[in-house]
C-alpha cells in the first residue's frame, strides 16, 4: 500500500488555539501547488486519514480542489494525527488498512508527528523534516507491516519545476 504523508499548508500564528489556526495565503496556494503535482503523478489514493484541527482540514479542502479523488472515498478524522499524536497507533491503523486491500492512503498531519511516522514505518530511517506542504511516501508491505521510504518533495521544490 502506497501512504503519502502529508504536513498541512502554511498557518496563521495568531489563533484562539493551536487548534484552531487556519491556513495563511501562502498556505492555500502551496497545498494547491502540492495537490496538482501529486495528480502528475497518477497516484490513485482511496482513502484519507486527516488531524482534526482546523489547518490539516483546510489544507485537505485545498488538495481535493486539485486531486482526483473518488467522489465516494473514505475520509477519517483522527485524534491521533494532531502534532503531538502517537505514530505507533497510526501506523497500526495504516498496517489495518493495507491489510484490508486498501491501495493507497493521504495522511493529512503536522509536525514532528509527519516525520515521525516515516520513521515507525521505516525502520532505521531518521524522521524527515517536512516544510508545509511538504509530502513524503511509503510503500508498506501489508504482510510484515514494513515500509519503505520512496521519495519526499517541498512546495518550493515542486514549484521551482514549473
Amino acid at each position: 500500500m502506497q501512504v503519502v504523508i502529508m504536513r498541512h499548508g502554511d498557518a496563521v500564528l495568531e489563533a484562539a488555539s493551536d487548534s484552531v489556526r487556519p491556513l495563511s495565503e501562502c498556505g492555500c496556494d502551496e497545498s494547491v501547488h502540492m495537490a496538482a503535482w501529486l495528480n502528475g503523478r497518477g497516484i490513485n489514493i482511496d482513502r484519507v486519514l486527516v488531524s482534526p484541527y482546523l489547518r490539516a482540514q483546510q489544507t485537505l479542502e485545498k488538495v481535493r480542489q486539485c486531486l482526483a479523488l473518488p467522489e465516494n472515498v473514505e475520509i477519517d478524522i483522527l485524534k491521533e494525527l494532531t502534532p503531538g499524536g502517537d505514530p505507533a497507533l497510526v501506523a497500526s491503523e495504516l498496517q489495518h488498512l493495507a491489510q484490508t486491500g486498501v491501495n493507497a492512503v493521504l495522511v493529512v498531519s503536522h509536525l514532528p508527528l509527519v516525520g515521525y511516522l516515516v520513521a515507525e514505518l521505516c525502520p532505521g530511517v531518521c524522521p524527515p523534516m517536512f516544510a508545509t506542504s511538504a509530502m513524503a511516501s511509503v510503500e508498506l508491505n501489508a504482510q510484515t507491516g514494513q515500509g519503505s521510504f520512496d521519495w519526499q518533495f517541498s512546495p518550493c521544490q515542486v514549484m521551482a519545476k514549473v
